[in-house]
C-alpha cells in the first residue's frame, strides 16, 4: 500500500500557486516556459509535467486562455485589433486572430461585432456533469456550459446573449458528436476523470472553462 507524501503535495501545491501567480501577473509579457519554470526552480520538463498535473491544461494553454480573456475585455471596450495585439504581449493582429480561432472557434472581428455574420449550432444533451449545452461554429466549438438545476432556458438565452448578433439553429446531430467527445475524453481518463490532461485543442480548452464554472 502506497503511502501519501503530504510533505511533496504540500510543496507542489505551493509551486503551482505560485506558478499561476506568475503567468497571471505576467502573461501580457509572453514569458517562455523556461522563464515560468525558473520563477518556481523548476527545470522545463518537470515543470511542465507538474503544471498539467495539478492545473489540467499546460503552462502556454493557460497563458493562451489569460490573454484570449484579456483580449476579450479589451475588444469589448472598443479598442482596434492591432492595439489589442500589443496591449496583450502578441505580436500583431494575426497572433490575435489565431488565438481567437483556437479558443473561441471566431475571428476576433466576429467576437468584437458580437457575432454578427456568424451562424451557430446549438443542443442540450446529458452529460457526465449533468446536462451540457454546446454551441458551435464552423470552426469548432464557441461555447460549452453546463446546465445547472435543468434551467435549459435560462441557458440558451444566456448563449444568445454572449452572441446577439449571430444567427442560431438547433441541430442536436452535430452538437451530440461533441458530447461523444467528451465522454470519450473522461473514459479515458476513468481513474481520476477531473484531471484532465488536455492537449490544447479548443474542444478540450472549453471543457475545461466549463468545469471551472460547475459550483463546488
Amino acid at each position: 500500500m502506497s503511502t501519501i507524501d503530504y510533505q511533496q503535495l504540500s510543496q507542489d501545491y505551493e509551486r503551482i500557486e505560485q506558478a499561476i501567480r506568475f503567468i497571471q501577473s505576467h502573461h501580457h509579457e509572453q514569458p517562455t516556459l523556461n522563464e515560468m519554470a525558473q520563477s518556481v526552480n523548476l527545470s522545463e520538463y518537470h515543470f511542465q509535467r507538474l503544471f498539467s498535473r495539478w492545473v489540467g491544461i499546460s503552462p502556454k494553454r493557460f497563458m493562451q486562455y489569460l490573454t484570449k480573456e484579456q483580449a476579450k475585455q479589451l475588444l469589448t471596450q472598443s479598442k482596434d485589433l492591432l492595439n489589442v495585439s500589443h496591449a496583450t504581449g502578441l505580436s500583431g493582429s494575426s497572433r490575435l486572430h489565431d488565438l481567437f480561432v483556437t479558443c473561441e472557434a471566431v475571428t476576433p472581428g466576429e467576437y468584437k461585432q458580437r457575432g454578427e455574420g456568424v451562424e451557430i449550432r446549438y443542443g442540450i444533451h446529458p452529460s457526465p456533469f449533468g446536462e451540457c449545452l454546446v454551441a458551435l461554429t464552423d470552426r469548432g466549438v464557441c461555447n460549452l456550459l453546463f446546465v445547472q438545476n435543468h434551467e435549459r432556458d435560462a441557458a440558451v438565452t444566456y448563449l444568445r446573449e454572449n452572441w446577439p448578433a449571430a444567427e442560431f439553429t438547433e441541430d442536436y446531430e452535430e452538437t451530440r458528436v461533441v458530447i461523444d467527445e467528451m465522454m470519450e475524453l473522461f473514459q479515458r481518463q476513468s481513474s481520476s476523470p477531473l484531471r484532465l490532461y488536455l492537449s490544447g485543442t479548443n474542444f478540450q480548452i472549453k471543457v475545461w472553462e466549463a468545469l471551472l464554472q460547475i459550483p463546488s
